[in-house]
Order: structure tokens, then sequence, then C-alpha cells
């Protein structure tokens, strides 16, 4: 048995706007470790304001972790979603300083999330690694899914879990992303002319149990 055959691929799923999706994706028998939710770049067209997630996720979640997305959250972003059902803030383009801030005051464990161009912006990791539970790395572009290449990540050895995302689609060669990242997170890969799409959801989360079942 080699060192991958013991290694589990989790998957997030994000971007979920609607009560249909959610409540497919926690009563999936293969149903995704985390999910997603966009709750302050109001420039995508995922985004939730603050009447639509009390409303999304007044749901009994099971053991699914539910992620707040925020890009360079302010105050008035934290203190507006503090008392919802938050596991984990996945936190984009805001300084080491600030996220031990939040970390501290809000008691929520962290996903940094690192955009990635060229090789050289995977190193941004060594300012977050004493400060976060999961790093992500993902493709330049937020909510566009675009994609970069993922031999950069492919040799660290870090002391946490790493979550990959980046233009990941559902019928990908999943399989090669167990020797590179513990969680893939995947969003409009998953979408019909911008909206959830159950079947490819269905045919993501079989792959994954697939991989993890044949490992």
């Amino acid at each position: 048995m080699n060192e991958n055959s013991k290694k589990k691929l989790k998957s997030k799923i994000c971007g979920v706007t609607d009560i249909k999706t959610l409540k497919y994706l926690i009563n999936h028998p293969y149903s995704p470790q985390f999910i997603g939710f966009i709750v302050n770049y109001k420039k995508s067209k995922r985004y939730l304001n603050y009447e639509k997630l009390i409303n999304l996720l007044n749901v009994k979640k099971k053991k699914i972790k539910f992620v707040a997305v925020l890009v360079k959250p302010n105050i008035f972003d934290l203190e507006n979603i503090k008392k919802l059902p938050f596991d984990y803030y996945q936190i984009y383009d805001t300084s080491p300083e600030k996220i031990r801030l939040i970390k501290n005051k809000y008691k929520k464990k962290i996903i940094v999330a690192l955009t990635i161009n060229k090789k050289s912006d995977v190193e941004k990791y060594k300012h977050y690694e004493n400060i976060s539970d999961i790093i992500l790395f993902d493709g330049k572009g937020y909510e566009k899914s675009i994609s970069f290449n993922h031999k950069f990540i492919k040799n660290l050895k870090l002391k946490f879990n790493i979550m990959l995302a980046g233009n990941i689609k559902p019928n990908d060669n999943l399989e090669n992303f167990v020797e590179i990242a513990n969680i893939i997170d995947i969003s409009g890969g998953l979408e019909t002319y911008g909206k959830k799409d159950i079947s490819k959801i269905n045919i993501f989360l079989n792959n994954i149990k697939k991989i993890n079942y044949e490992n």
C-alpha cells in the first residue's frame, strides 16, 4: 500500500445560493465535507446578502462544515455574520496580522485563500502557516474560476491541509489531485447557465467517492 492509498480526498462545493441545492448536498450519500457561501463579494453572481443567508442557513447541516467566503472583509462584514452558523472563514487578500485578529476575535477556523498565477505566488503561504487551518490555492479571478498550473504545489509538504481550486470540472481526472491536495474546491464547474446543476454535482460527488473507495 503506497502513501497515497491511505489518503481520502475531501470536497468543498462553493457558491451555493438556493435551498434546493443546499438540501441536496446535505442529504447526498457522499455529501461534501464543506459548503461555501459568498457573503461579502458583491461582484459575484453567487453573492448572498444577509437576509438571504439567514433564510438559507436555517437548515440542519449534519456534519458538514459551512464556510463564509470573504474578500478583504471589514468590521461591518464580520459583525454582520458573526451569529450565523459558519465553521470556517475563507479569506482572500488580507494580511496575516488582520487574519490573526479575526481568528482570535471570532473564534472561527481559517482557510487562507491564495490566488496563484506564477510559481513564486505559492510561497505566500509561508506568511500564513501559523494562523491557517487550511490553505486554499486558487486561480486568479475569484468567481471566474481561472485555472493555474497545479504542478506548482505538487511537492509541498505542509503541516495543515491543502485545498485546491481553479477551473476544476466534475469529469476531470480527479485522482490526479490526490497527490497534491487534501480537499478539492469546486464551484463554476458544477453550473449550467450560471446555476448549480444537480446532475453535475452528483457526478462530482460520486467521482470523489469512487477515488476514495479505489484508494
